[in-house]
């Protein structure tokens, strides 16, 4: 397995889902980890799960749609730990709903949790990482950001400006020795999609999509993370990886 040995990670959305998965494979790995929510019980459970792995954790609530919040974040997990080695984005939410219907309010709220609110962390996060030499940005995204599928504008939008703001972070921080990566998943079984996948007209019809005839499971993203994360990867940067359970091969 890929080493993760004296490493510190700060994973936002890590109360749940996807970023629960990474954080627990992070501390497998052998990181201490900062796990980040506005969900405070969330995150003690998962800090509660780390530690009996034998790794630090160190659970702040954040609200990565504000700029504030985003930067106490960081200031907070620096103080913990001294230094963050690794960051992954995976705070996000999800709204189903025609463009033509859809208010500003939704609008707003959607690209500035999404996009914005990635785009926070990984400006305070990457000075960080230059000021301490270095370091590795595993923004989450989604299939949906480079499929556009109808109702899911908004979110496919925020996802693609993820992916599209990646390669720029990768690219203006490659001689500093920054890496920045894109994880994009399909549909896996989580807390934002487990109504969908359990609705017997809808679910069928999202499965009957992928392949592999299955959503994906949260555990089923941390490896990838990992590797990432590691110093295996040291020559990735700019990429994007989607796993779709084969969704994207067609």
């Amino acid at each position: 397995m890929f080493s993760l040995d004296n490493k510190i990670a700060l994973v936002t959305g890590g109360g749940r889902g996807l970023g629960r998965a990474i954080a627990l494979a992070f501390a497998d790995a052998g990181a201490d980890v900062a796990i980040a929510s506005r969900s405070r019980d969330q995150l003690d459970e998962v800090a509660n799960a780390i530690r009996a792995k034998g790794r630090r954790a160190f659970a702040v609530e954040a609200d990565v749609s504000e700029s504030e919040s985003v930067t106490a974040m960081v200031d907070a997990t620096r103080k913990e730990f001294g230094r963050i080695d690794i960051l992954v984005n995976s705070a996000g939410v999800g709204w189903a709903e025609k463009l033509t219907e859809m208010s500003d309010g939704t609008w707003d709220w959607i690209i500035k949790t999404n996009l914005t609110g990635t785009f926070y962390a990984c400006r305070d996060v990457a000075r960080v990482m230059i000021e301490q030499g270095g370091g590795s940005i595993i923004n989450i995204a989604s299939v949906a950001g480079a499929k556009g599928p109808p109702g899911l504008g908004a979110y496919a939008a925020s996802k693609a400006g993820v992916i599209a703001m990646t390669k720029v972070l990768a690219l203006e921080n490659v001689r500093r020795h920054v890496r920045a990566n894109v994880i994009a998943p399909g549909y896996f079984r989580t807390d934002m999609n487990s109504a969908a996948l359990d609705d017997p007209e809808i679910g069928p019809k999202i499965t009957g999509r992928i392949p592999m005839r299955r959503a994906g499971k949260p555990e089923e993203i941390g490896g990838l993370a990992v590797y990432l994360a590691s110093e295996d990867a040291s020559f990735v940067t700019g990429e994007v990886y989607f796993i779709s359970g084969g969704e994207m091969a067609q």
